[in-house]
């Protein structure tokens, strides 16, 4: 069984440029004992997973 399970999470913005789909449709799961880490390049969506998650 998954510690935490995330399915079909999408985030999106109103800016006033319109909207903006930050992540679309994201899925994954952790289980117990597991260790993950999030990398990537600036502004690529690591910081909106998270708040996302915990939203």
């Amino acid at each position: 069984m998954a510690f935490i399970s995330i399915e079909n999470l999408t985030t999106r913005y109103n800016t006033s440029k319109g909207l903006v789909h930050a992540l679309e449709d994201v899925s994954f799961s952790i289980e117990n004992g597991e260790s993950i880490g999030i990398a990537g390049e600036s502004a690529c969506g690591k910081s909106t997973l998270g708040l996302s998650i915990i939203r």
